[in-house]
């Protein structure tokens, strides 16, 4: 059963639902450590992360039993020990995985200590693991399913870090971001003069936590149209971003974009394009090092162990469809003026091409691919260009069928 029964929860024991802290009706029958106002919070939170960490949050949100002896409580952490292990996918035999994890923050560990030491752990994962969750949603769109994950990521931040730590920013960001999607747009204010009070009071706030915070103020200030105050705060976005990565990572492309979409809808074109072109310039650079890397070795077929290589962007979910999102962005942009400056479109199908191609999904890499050469050959560019183009396409279809 899912609904709970007003008396059988302890007197003076208030129950909130995971998604809005209204009082709770429901209770996720899988862990039954989870609760809910009604049917539509529990889908929507089942829908967005919970499905993911259910059984996680068991450990976590378990108060430990009463034991009548030493023996006993011995014997009832390993069986506990063991049964957090399996949650978390190690096997039996595997405690020195968990060891090694938790050997850097708590030197000399006990089994006393392994609790707590477990509970920090899987805390941390969670908050990271709830966090990228979040972020994949937010550049793919889904801005209502982002919510909840965003939401999990600030709790468990909350629980390990307290209601002051800077650690908490990050979440309040993701939140401000889903408000602004969802048109909720005094909502995202709250959460972000959160996050920015949390910044001011810190003394030890990384140049990264000031390029997100700034990032998202300037999306703010966006949204309500005050182009000036955008402007100022991606310019803060982009300094700070590049004294922590440098001027031409990907974490730095993000300030860059939005202040090229700015110019763009300003009508000043050029400044636009530079940006855009600057922005492009900084995928093409990073996947194509990856791509280099991957065709180099396919020359081979075969690793040392004699298994195929696979192919990785070296990012996260989060990232790759921030890349998408991007690019493709861009590249609706360079389609308009085609007919103009061809050659900057094609550019941008073939970074797509890299990007979709390293995510190991051939029918789109092939998809641009062939756009981009239908465009090369309509426009009749140089024979070197299509040349390229071919053997990108070249490549996909032999990862296709290595056989043939």
């Amino acid at each position: 059963m899912n609904v709970i029964y007003p008396l059988a929860v302890p007197k003076g024991r208030r129950l909130c639902c995971e998604v809005c802290e209204a009082p709770a009706e429901r209770v996720c029958a899988a862990c039954t450590v989870t609760y809910y106002c009604g049917v539509v919070h529990q889908k929507a939170d089942w829908d967005s992360i919970h499905e993911k960490i259910c059984q996680l949050l068991i450990p976590l949100r378990t108060s430990m039993p009463f034991y009548n002896s030493e023996e006993e409580r011995q014997h009832g952490l390993q069986q506990l020990q063991q049964r957090q292990l399996w949650r978390l996918g190690i096997p039996r035999s595997s405690d020195q995985q968990v060891l090694f994890l938790l050997e850097p923050s708590l030197p000399g560990l006990q089994m006393d200590a392994f609790l707590p030491g477990l509970h920090m752990v899987l805390c941390k994962y969670l908050i990271e693991f709830c966090y990228t969750v979040a972020q994949k949603y937010l550049f793919e769109g889904k801005h209502e399913d982002a919510v909840p994950a965003a939401l999990h990521s600030l709790r468990f931040r909350v629980n390990l870090y307290g209601l002051s730590s800077v650690e908490l920013v990050p979440a309040y960001l993701l939140l401000a971001e889903a408000s602004l999607g969802l048109g909720r747009i005094i909502q995202a204010e709250e959460y972000l003069f959160q996050a920015q009070w949390t910044v001011l009071k810190s003394t030890d706030c990384s140049n990264a936590t000031h390029s997100l915070l700034h990032r998202n103020l300037g999306l703010l200030y966006i949204a309500k149209k005050n182009y000036e105050e955008a402007r100022y705060h991606l310019a803060n976005d982009i300094y700070f971003a590049s004294c922590a990565f440098g001027t031409e990572d990907i974490r730095t492309s993000g300030g860059y974009f939005h202040l090229a979409n700015i110019f763009y809808d300003l009508k000043k074109l050029e400044l636009a394009d530079t940006l855009y072109t600057k922005v492009s310039e900084i995928w093409d650079a990073y996947l194509n090092n990856h791509y280099q890397v991957l065709s180099q070795a396919h020359t081979q077929q075969m690793d040392l162990l004699g298994k195929l290589f696979e192919n990785d962007t070296g990012l996260d979910e989060a990232q790759e469809a921030e890349a998408i999102r991007i690019l493709t962005s861009i590249l609706k942009i360079r389609e308009s003026t085609a007919d103009k400056a061809p050659q900057k479109t094609i550019f941008v199908l073939k970074i797509l091409v890299m990007l979709y191609y390293l995510m190991m999904n051939s029918s789109q890499a092939q998809e641009y691919g062939m756009r981009a050469l239908n465009l090369a050959e309509e426009q009749q560019l140089d024979v070197h260009e299509q040349s390229t183009i071919r053997e990108l396409l070249s490549l996909i279809s032999t990862e296709d069928h290595p056989n043939t």
